[in-house]
């Protein structure tokens, strides 16, 4: 019985194998289709990720490198660059590198950045997909220069912008350790497709936004000299692509030695109200030009003007006379609408030359305009800018005149051109209206001329 026993256990052992085999290899078979499905999913998820992540921006630099960031991220690569070419097509104008430690970075100092030789040269003669295994025995390998972190890999992809390759993807060392497989090949081609849209997307924003800039500033006049004073401007459009503002600063000189300072804003972000900006500009000019015609009075016959002429346009305005007096400067404004000048006296302390403002042009042209004058301290610094500099949309315009307030008195020591720069640099504004600021120095009496 025992060696029936031992002989029908002998018998099933094979037969027990033959079936558990079978179901073993099929398990093993959709283990590893689940886990090619969970990481085909998490890929796509991340490439949605991606594509969001890359076309959320417009400004060319920041969308160069979120490409190369993101794509280092989708396959787990440590280091990434992505080198743009020049207008021959050649070799590399620009190279941009990402990954690269402190120390690593101090290293290469010295390096002049990679012009397109070795493999990254074989990417732009041939831009076909490039996975190598080991850099080093690929025969189109250049070395790398000293100082230069090893890598072993590589996964190059081209960028076309417009049908036209752009630059080169690179990316080299996988965190865990193996060469990048045709999986990572096809995730950052999806990838590349996709910058290449975004970098042509940021492109045109450069180009509008240039342009309409530059139209802008065209418009906008050149200052003459209104000696002794300093006069220091700055002016940046509205941040959409394309917006064109109605913001305008002036400042010129009477025969009679005083100055008149003008800032205003024409309500719009378009062509309208750059042509508004124009002809409202020009004819405050040829109104104040007698050195006889009061602020009030320049601001209320433009009002005339634009109701006789059909132009409704709302527009906030501040035009201000300045003077010398025996003890310093007398200055006459009248507001209409506007936000208030701002003065910083010869101590640091600064005010807005507060008073009740009057409607904006456009509104009602049968009102009275009033004059405000006060006499201020050689060496008074007076800035006059537009709401594009102050104003958010989350907060009241209160808070953003206090801000700049606040930083005016730090910087009241800098020249006008370093304040007047400053001043734009550090606004409190969210920073999508344009903006023009004017800032006028009234010198010491030993200063005059």
């Amino acid at each position: 019985m025992d060696e029936d026993a031992e002989s029908g256990s002998a018998s099933q052992v094979p037969y027990m194998s033959l079936l558990h085999l079978p179901l073993s290899s099929d398990l093993d078979r959709i283990g590893e289709q689940m886990h090619a499905l969970a990481r085909a999913q998490r890929s796509l998820q991340g490439l949605l990720e991606a594509v969001l992540g890359i076309s959320s921006d417009l400004e060319l630099p920041t969308v160069l490198r979120r490409v190369v960031r993101t794509a280092m991220d989708l396959v787990g690569a440590r280091y990434g660059a992505l080198g743009v070419l020049d207008d021959s097509g050649e070799f590399l104008a620009e190279f941009i590198p990402l990954g690269l430690t402190s120390q690593e970075l101090e290293n290469l100092s010295g390096v002049e950045l990679p012009r397109g030789r070795g493999l990254l040269g074989h990417l732009i003669r041939h831009p076909e997909p490039l996975r190598v295994a080991d850099i080093g025995r690929h025969p189109e390998s250049a070395g790398f220069p000293p100082g230069h972190p090893p890598m072993r890999t590589l996964l190059g992809v081209a960028i076309s912008v417009r049908g036209r390759i752009y630059g080169n993807l690179y990316l080299s060392e996988r965190h865990d350790g193996k060469p990048f497989d045709l999986h990572d090949e096809g995730m950052i081609r999806a990838l590349a497709g996709t910058a290449g849209v975004a970098i042509e997307n940021a492109r045109l924003f450069q180009q509008v936004r240039g342009s309409s800039e530059q139209f802008q500033r065209l418009l906008l006049p050149r200052l003459l000299e209104v000696a002794p004073l300093e006069a220091s401007t700055f002016y940046r459009p509205a941040s959409p692509p394309g917006h064109l503002g109605g913001d305008w600063y002036d400042a010129f000189k009477l025969p009679d030695g005083s100055c008149v300072a003008v800032i205003g804003d024409v309500v719009g972000h378009d062509l309208k109200a750059a042509a508004v900006m124009s002809r409202t500009r020009s004819m405050l000019r040829a109104l104040s030009f007698d050195g006889q015609t009061a602020p009030s009075t320049a601001l209320g016959r433009l009002d005339d003007i634009m109701l006789a002429t059909g132009e409704h346009t709302l527009t906030t305005a501040c035009v201000a006379r300045i003077r010398p007096q025996e003890s310093g400067w007398e200055i006459c404004w009248s507001n209409a609408g506007h936000p208030p000048p701002l003065v910083l006296l010869p101590d640091g302390e600064a005010r807005y030359l507060e008073a009740e403002a009057d409607l904006p042009l456009g509104v009602n042209t049968g009102m009275s305009r009033s004059d405000h004058t006060r006499t201020l301290p050689p060496g008074s610094t007076v800035v006059f800018f537009t709401d594009g500099l102050v104003e958010r949309h989350d907060q009241a315009l209160q808070r953003g005149l206090d801000s700049l307030a606040a930083t005016a008195r730090r910087l009241a020591g800098e020249p006008s051109d370093r304040l007047c720069a400053a001043l734009a640099d550090h606004h409190p504004s969210d920073g999508r209206d344009d903006m023009a600021v004017l800032v006028l120095r009234l010198p010491e009496p030993g200063r005059r001329r």
